[in-house]
């Protein structure tokens, strides 16, 4: 073989090879996840269906959306729209971004429908018992009576002309993780469907967005937990196709104390935990933000008039679970949770 063939013959190699990879990348198409660690907590997103050279890209991007709204929303960055807020307390207007403003205007509207069940201006309160951290604690009364002067949502101003927001009361706080992890699912999905990915499962700490279906005509099934168990095992699991699925419940973050278990959702009439039979309140819906909300506001408004709430919304159903033991779901999800766990009783 002279040399010029030879020649050829590796040009010709090298171009199959190239092909090659560019094939693979761009027409092979599989499944790729990636772990987040934001707004407090541990993240996952995976995308199923997807080429390889799209994947990386895509998922990076989720990782900034998330990073962009922990920096604007979370009280504990110095230079969140959160922090400014509550650092002038009682003094004036705060201007703040178009997302945040969002959020807190939306989490307003739960404290309205919910007559101030859900408060996003419960931190001081919050901050006293401490459930969760290493200085969790039972506050004294007087502790209690004293910060609970501070909390009313009614006390939050905003000036939709301007995208401004005032807390009325020197002292006062907000707290948006109450509700920030579902706006950010909700950026999630919309930017994924802006790539044109058609099926993934935003896992956001326990806020949930099924995205599309595990394949054609097959959807995913969710895992409704346990709220008695301490390995995350579930009593069934529920059929779900671009919705979003919510949970708030006791065994989440809880303080024991002389025999007495306090958990971390926090009564803002009272500032001590929500006092009434629910285990767990899980929300299903096509907006994770609504999910968040309704989750809190339906717990702390307990079984009959959580059921009574989410039967008036469209779009929106409940799986309620009692302490002992007792399954509830709304009218359109009669037959289609899945229980498995036999000492679980479905009750509707």
């Amino acid at each position: 073989m002279n040399k010029k063939k030879s020649t050829f013959l590796i040009i010709a190699i090298i171009a199959i090879c190239f092909f090659i990879y560019i094939f693979r990348g761009n027409f092979n198409k599989g499944d790729y996840s990636q772990t987040y660690y934001d707004l407090n907590t541990v993240s996952n997103i995976t995308l199923y269906n997807v080429k390889e050279s799209d994947s990386k890209e895509i998922l990076d991007e989720c990782g900034k959306i998330l990073l962009d709204i922990d920096n604007t929303m979370s009280k504990t960055r110095d230079y969140s729209d959160v922090t400014k807020i509550n650092q002038n307390a009682g003094k004036g207007y705060v201007d703040i971004s178009d997302k945040t403003f969002e959020v807190i205007k939306t989490a307003l509207h739960f404290s309205d429908i919910s007559d101030g069940v859900f408060d996003i201006s419960i931190g001081p309160v919050v901050d006293l018992w401490g459930i969760g951290t290493d200085n969790a604690r039972v506050p004294d009364k007087s502790e209690i009576k004293d910060k609970l002067s501070l909390v009313n949502y009614k006390d939050i101003s905003i000036d939709e002309k301007n995208n401004s927001v005032k807390l009325n009361k020197k002292g006062m706080e907000i707290d948006l993780g109450g509700i920030a992890k579902g706006y950010a699912a909700d950026q999630i999905v919309k930017y994924l469907k802006s790539k044109d990915v058609e099926s993934a499962i935003i896992n956001l700490g326990g806020n949930v967005f099924i995205l599309g279906e595990k394949e054609k005509n097959t959807p995913f099934k969710v895992g409704i937990q346990d709220p008695t168990s301490k390995d995350g095992s579930s009593i069934g699991n529920i059929a779900v196709s671009n919705k979003s699925v919510v949970t708030s419940g006791i065994y989440e973050r809880y303080l024991e104390k002389d025999g007495i278990i306090y958990h971390h959702m926090i009564d803002p009439s009272t500032g001590y935990p929500f006092e009434n039979n629910l285990s767990s309140v899980t929300i299903i819906s096509s907006s994770s933000i609504v999910g968040d909300g309704l989750s809190t506001t339906t717990f702390g408004l307990g079984l009959q008039k959580g059921m009574k709430l989410i039967e008036s919304l469209d779009n929106t159903d409940a799986i309620f679970i009692t302490k002992d033991k007792k399954v509830y779901t709304t009218s359109n999800l009669k037959g289609k949770l899945n229980l498995k766990n036999e000492s679980f009783k479905l009750m509707n």
